[in-house]
Parts: C-alpha cells; structure tokens; sequence
C-alpha cells in the first residue's frame, strides 16, 4: 500500500507563554537516520530546555519501527502526543523533533500535551507530502527476442528499468510497485512461454 511521506524537511515555530517550540518534520528512512538528524538539531541548540522527539519509520499503517522521547519533560507529556499525530495523519519515513526553550511560566502536562501536540500538528500541515509507492526488485532473465516486450510491460506498470546485462541471455534488472508484481510476473510469463526466469532480489 502507497503511504504519504514529507516531500522535504520543515521548520515552523510556534510560543505558548513565552516558551518557543521550534519544530523539524525531517524525512527518514531508518532509526539511523532519525538518531543522526537529531544528533545535528541538539549541536544547533545545545542550549534548549528539552530535543522532544517521535518517529515512525516505513508505513504508518505497519511501521517497521516507530518511536518517541519525552527528553525530559513529564513522562507522557511530548513524545507521545507527537507520536499520535504523525500517526493520525497517516505520516511514515518522519522524524519530528521539537526544540523548546522555556518561557518561564510552567505549562502543567496537559498544556505541554497540548501545545507539543499543536507544534507537530503545525508543522506536518506546512510539510509537503507525497506519495510513497512500495517497491519491489525483480530480476528477468528472458531470450533476445522478448526483450523488447519485457521492457514494455515493465513500463505499463510505471516499474523502472534499472540495469540490463547481455550474455546468452538478457537480463533485466527492474523496479516496479509491489502491488504490480504478481500481474507482471503473469505477463512477462505468457509472453516468454514461460521461458523467462523471474526472481526477487
């Protein structure tokens, strides 16, 4: 299934009683990544009160792995409502982190709720989103003859040619969207007579 990622990452800011919250959506593909974006932001401002952070790695629907931060503040009281509102707004390879910088004046754990809440909330309706459509790469090894129409049906089903060898035989090696492959698999199977050898890799 097709999910929606940030196009590119967003910084929006946003104060509640003199306390700022200054909010990166940073897209991501992996813990790593996550871990080494947020790593950058606490060198940036090395002197904020808290570095609150959610992520959600993969599809939002079936995560291959998501996690969120409280930094210090109240238990349950940043990381989580951060973590609900990607989540809400069906949001995966994101990493959010809010940089706060304490006004003065305590929030209590619902304002802190509230207002971290709001400050992803925010800054996911500035992201720009776009479609990620799972993939997946397929290896055809298939006669001279059926090489052209191989290359055909792969671009029917908008999948990507992404290297091609010649030896005895003409192997592709292509990109095309998970959902597609099986029908693929079938086309290229009765074109070929069933000679084409087809495997993942």
């Amino acid at each position: 299934m097709s999910y929606s990622v940030p196009a590119r990452a967003t910084c929006v800011e946003l104060e509640e009683k003199r306390s700022r919250f200054i909010t990166y959506i940073e897209p991501v593909s992996s813990r790593q990544a996550a871990m080494d974006f947020l790593a950058g932001l606490r060198l940036q401002y090395p002197d904020a009160s808290h570095h609150c952070w959610a992520y959600v790695i993969g599809n939002p629907d079936s995560p291959t792995a998501l996690a969120c931060s409280d930094d210090g503040e109240p238990s349950g009281s940043a990381g989580k409502p951060m973590l609900q509102i990607l989540q809400y707004r069906e949001v995966g390879d994101v990493m959010a982190v809010v940089v706060r910088y304490f006004g003065g004046t305590k929030l209590g754990v619902g304002g802190l709720v509230r207002a971290y809440g709001a400050a992803v909330q925010l800054a996911i309706e500035q992201t720009t989103l776009e479609l990620q459509v799972p993939t997946l790469n397929l290896k055809v090894v298939c006669d001279y003859a059926s090489e052209a129409n191989v290359r055909h049906v792969v671009q029917e089903v908008e999948g990507v040619i992404i290297d091609c060898q010649y030896s005895e035989h003409v192997t592709l090696l292509c990109s095309v969207p998970e959902r597609a492959a099986e029908a693929l698999s079938g086309s290229i199977g009765n074109l070929t007579q069933g000679q084409a050898q087809i495997t993942v890799f």
